[in-house]
């Protein structure tokens, strides 16, 4: 049995027993190794999606460019597809981004185009503001636009969730899952909650995103709002693909905590991922010590592959300088 391009590779990546990092916790803790898949993230997953229901669509015709705001994975998810496709790509980015996400895009032929980060969203230097006008001058162009798209939901729904089922044999209490787009999370949750109502879905934020006070009291708050390093998950906008619903409560997480939890797995676990797969597993964990039971099971979503972050993160002179080894 062979695969006909990279894109069929996508999908059905392991479950792992999180061991001594979830020592002295209830239950079972289970992580969802997304850097299985041929982009090394779970965002290959969502971008292989979009690209189809584009060309369903009639939005994305033979020869075109695909043009996308991404912090890097996304990126990397669509450039495969492209490839496989026939497509061209151009990737914004903010200036925040690993260098070595930049350099991975750039390798698997895309343009990339780096923006500054402290920036509103409506600002027209923002990434968000720049690929959007890129799309407008770009003739035989499709803009994804991960935030809103709603096939970002739909590749979860019909993927992830239903492995995740199948890999517990339903025996799942609660989902974990860093939340930037919301497409993995609610995706997922959306699957995981019509064959179990009572699962608990748990969003990992980040300090200096909106999500967690928009949750709980309603309010888009700015002062929420500031610059933090954590590159993937956090926003200081509301995705259409974050429905609010679906994910039962969330917990903020340092770029600190992140990091070293980061450090951690791969040490002690083996799993030598990204570095917002330490802020999903420092927030799965804080709530798991004061609410997982016996017998419950509990799964994280692993996001990406460590090798996005070798010049910060897994960089002793980098965490040094941030004050964090």
């Amino acid at each position: 049995m062979y695969f006909n391009n990279i894109v069929e590779a996508i999908g059905n990546t392991p479950l792992v027993k999180l061991n001594k990092v979830a020592d002295g916790i209830k239950g079972t803790v289970l992580a969802k190794v997304e850097y299985f898949n041929p982009g090394n993230s779970v965002k290959d997953r969502m971008a292989v999606k979009m690209v189809e229901d584009a060309e369903k669509a009639g939005l994305l015709k033979p020869g075109g460019t695909i043009i996308e705001g991404t912090s890097g994975n996304t990126g990397m998810g669509l450039a495969l597809t492209a490839i496989a496709k026939g497509y061209k790509c151009i990737f914004v980015m903010s200036d925040k981004q690993s260098k070595e996400k930049q350099d991975i895009l750039r390798a698997v032929g895309a343009q990339v185009v780096v923006c500054p980060v402290d920036v509103a969203p409506e600002d027209p230097r923002s990434y968000y503001s720049v690929a959007k006008r890129l799309s407008e001058e770009t003739p035989n162009s499709f803009y994804p636009n991960q935030y809103d798209n709603m096939s970002n939901t739909a590749a979860h729904y019909e993927s992830t969730g239903p492995e995740i089922w199948k890999q517990t044999e339903g025996t799942i209490t609660h989902l974990a899952c860093g939340v930037g787009t919301g497409g993995t999370i609610c995706g997922t949750a959306k699957y995981l909650k019509e064959h179990k109502p009572e699962l608990v879905t748990v969003g990992l934020d980040t300090y200096g995103s909106v999500f967690k006070k928009y949750k709980e009291t309603g309010i888009f708050d700015e002062n929420e709002i500031y610059p933090y390093k954590t590159e993937g998950i956090g926003e200081d906008i509301l995705p259409k693909n974050v429905n609010f619903d679906l994910i039962d409560l969330f917990i903020k997480v340092t770029d600190q905590d992140a990091a070293v939890m980061t450090r951690r797995l791969a040490k002690e676990e083996g799993l030598f991922v990204g570095w917002s797969c330490g802020s999903a597993v420092h927030g799965a964990l804080e709530y798991a010590k004061e609410h997982l039971q016996e017998g419950d099971v509990m799964v994280i979503i692993l996001p990406d592959h460590g090798t996005r972050y070798l010049g910060k993160i897994y960089n002793d002179d980098w965490m040094r300088e941030q004050g964090w080894l």
